[in-house]
């Protein structure tokens, strides 16, 4: 296998060469056949080849102990689903746009985010690798937001090269997670605009309870809001039992507190939709995973 100047492990190169003829493979078909073919792909197909559903079946075993195997590995399978799902709609951005024009945003958030917007404060939304996270930008957006975001690379250095380029494409500016990137997400905020953040995965920070464990949380939505004084609302997208359409939640605000008292709040929201809808949410990350792990 020939070196790659993006060093990412033999594992990653096989997973991102057969994702890209995969997703090659589906943007040829309609939309109604390439968002469950998709779906079925990840769960079936890729999730195991490359470890995606043994890592998540592993992370459902660690929180819920108790869970027949059984469940455990439908959950597993059905969270590849909705990942294999949620790739094929952001690479498609245009037409999940217009599947999603007739959705209306729900929540006690869109009170608050309206005030926020006609005084020009800045906005920072909350979210997860839940559902599909860029559900809520494309409805908003629509309805004449401006919505930026700062993002984390992911960990498959091959894949990000080319998935960057769906947050990117639309919508206001996105920002790659680093010193010069938060710098340019805070300069946007100031100016009165509006962002996104994902603030589920391990990352430096403070080690805060999540699903009953500690976990390493970054404070960064709570420090640049307490800087710029910004509302800070999470927000939704949650996939409806017909696996293509979304319910948007818009939250209430989250209280201005000290940081840590902030993500906890956040991560409380958090553990509220996945109770609710378990599947969704992306096991597949190595969320408690200590500071000496790979």
């Amino acid at each position: 296998m020939t070196a790659s100047p993006l060093h990412g492990s033999g594992t990653d190169w096989l997973a991102d060469k057969a994702l890209r003829g995969l997703i090659r493979t589906a943007l040829a078909l309609p939309y109604d056949k390439r968002v469950p073919m998709m779906g079925a792909a990840l769960a079936r197909g890729i999730g195991p080849l490359v470890g995606y559903r043994q890592r998540a079946e592993a992370n459902l075993s660690f929180i819920y102990p108790d869970m027949p195997a059984t469940e455990r590995r439908t959950l597993a399978g059905a969270c590849c689903d909705n990942f294999g799902r949620t790739l094929i709609e952001n690479y498609a951005w245009a037409e999940f746009g217009q599947r999603l024009a007739q959705t209306q945003p729900t929540g006690a958030g869109l009170a608050p985010l309206a005030k926020a917007a006609a005084a020009r404060r800045p906005v920072i939304f909350v979210t997860a690798h839940f559902g599909n996270h860029e559900a809520p930008r494309q409805v908003l957006t629509r309805m004449g937001h401006t919505i930026g975001g700062l993002y984390r690379p992911m960990q498959n250095p091959y894949f990000n090269a080319h998935y960057a380029k769906t947050m990117t494409s639309w919508g206001g500016p996105v920002f790659e997670q680093g010193r010069r990137g938060t710098m340019g997400f805070a300069r946007h905020l100031k100016s009165g605009g509006m962002g996104t953040l994902l603030f589920d995965v391990s990352a430096t920070g403070v080690r805060l309870p999540f699903l009953g464990h500690p976990a390493y949380t970054a404070t960064s939505a709570a420090d640049i809001a307490l800087k710029l004084d910004a509302v800070v609302i999470p927000y939704f997208g949650i996939r409806q039992p017909d696996g293509m359409s979304f319910s948007v939640e818009v939250e209430s605000p989250i209280i201005h507190a000290t940081p840590r008292a902030m993500m906890a709040e956040m991560t409380a929201r958090l553990e509220a939709q996945i109770a609710r809808h378990p599947a969704q949410w992306f096991w597949v990350h190595r969320r408690w995973k200590t500071r000496n792990d790979g």
